[in-house]
């Protein structure tokens, strides 16, 4: 695969070079620090696959997506970002993948795999975001030692599977409170419930770790939120988590993405 990367940040895109040269699957990279170059470069070079940053200075990693993607309708779009409220408007451009900063060799090449189709689409589980939030494997609910495992599996899904440590979910989950050894305790114990119910029913592999890093692997997960993402469809219908507060915010972003469908 031919290879392009973007970001204005020249040590971002320097780690994320290293992590996309060391796929296998790439036989050449060219890298760009201005969104207009690798516009330029994509006019005479033909990328089977992009890895971009979506907040850079100038047209921005989104435009630059939708021309590339005029240019070359079969490039694949990975957005590689630290902000994750940019996952509504990147799937609306129909992008291959979505990655948290910092990007790792694994990450990357846990794409190209999904992309070449090396990787099982069975789906372990079935999440339902609209309304309450629901986990079940083939029609029974999950069964959650403790409530608020749940909650840690839902902050992980409305992240859409992202990678987060502990001080962000803790944040997320108890935005007042300053204990924080007793909230990383208590999240240690969460983690462990949230295993041991997705193992009883063979679906731990969903749940990943790399260090103080979690994150969920999506493409084993069916689940309305990321169809209504992909796709901007319904059945969105302005309920979403609705048990936890800090999902009001998705919930209005998935608002504004209906009114710009209307």
């Amino acid at each position: 695969m031919i290879a392009l990367t973007v970001d204005d940040e020249r040590l971002m895109l320097t780690t994320l070079t290293a992590a996309v040269k060391a796929s296998p699957d790439i036989s050449s990279v060219t890298e760009f620090t201005s969104c207009s170059k690798a516009l330029e470069w994509a006019e005479t070079n033909t990328p089977d696959i992009a890895f971009l940053d979506i907040s850079m200075r100038g047209m921005g990693g989104l435009t630059l997506a939708e021309k590339l993607l005029a240019l070359h309708p079969q490039c694949k779009i990975i957005f590689c970002t630290g902000y994750s409220e940019y996952a509504v408007d990147a799937f609306r451009i129909h992008v291959s993948g979505y990655l948290m900063k910092p990007i790792t060799a694994q990450q990357v090449q846990r794409e190209i795999d999904h992309i070449k189709g090396q990787k099982s689409q069975e789906k372990l589980l079935t999440i339902q975001c609209f309304g309450n939030f629901e986990v079940m494997c083939k029609g029974q609910m999950l069964r959650f030692k403790r409530t608020r495992s749940k909650e840690v599996l839902a902050i992980m899904v409305d992240r859409h599977g992202a990678r987060l440590n502990a001080k962000t979910i803790c944040a997320i989950m108890w935005p007042d409170s300053e204990d924080d050894t007793k909230n990383a305790n208590y999240l240690h114990q969460l983690f462990i419930d949230l295993r041991n119910a997705l193992r009883a029913v063979g679906a731990e592999e969903i749940f990943q770790q790399n260090g103080y890093q979690y994150s969920l692997d999506t493409q084993r997960i069916d689940c309305d939120y990321f169809n209504f993402l992909k796709t901007g469809k319904p059945p969105f219908r302005g309920e979403y988590m609705s048990q936890y507060s800090w999902a009001e915010e998705t919930c209005a972003l998935l608002w504004r993405e209906l009114d710009k469908d209307g």
